[in-house]
């Protein structure tokens, strides 16, 4: 007899869901931050989209979350902020403002978008 492939004869079918769960926060500046200066923003100085005060800044879901960083409407480049959940004194949005750039004018409009991903997969054998 010559020699065979032996195999399962399965097939499968797989669902995957992503589950964004996105929160915003809000800020509008009460004074210019200098080129070279860092805007430091505790966790109480945000609003939420119903216009109520935050209390704290949820945790960044490991290796399923992102967060942007827009000033004045404008997404910001990764790298020049830096965020920590957490409650007031603890938690914050820290924006570097690059030497040699523009300030951050009084006024400004901050808005800090968290996405967490709860991911979930469902995967069926029909034999």
């Amino acid at each position: 007899m010559a020699l065979q492939l032996m195999k399962l004869q399965i097939t499968a079918s797989s669902t995957i869901e992503t589950a964004p769960q996105q929160q915003r926060y809000f800020y509008v500046t009460t004074a210019d931050t200098a080129a070279g200066g860092t805007l430091s923003i505790d966790a109480a100085s945000f609003f939420d989209d119903a216009g109520q005060a935050v209390v704290t800044l949820p945790d960044l879901a490991v290796n399923n979350s992102i967060y942007n960083v827009y000033i004045n409407g404008i997404i910001q480049m990764d790298g020049i902020s830096t965020y920590t959940p957490g409650a007031t004194a603890v938690g914050s949005l820290a924006i570097n403002v690059p030497t040699g750039g523009e300030p951050i004018i009084s006024n400004s409009p901050i808005v800090l978008e968290i996405i967490n991903f709860d991911p979930s997969s469902t995967v069926t054998l029909n034999t």
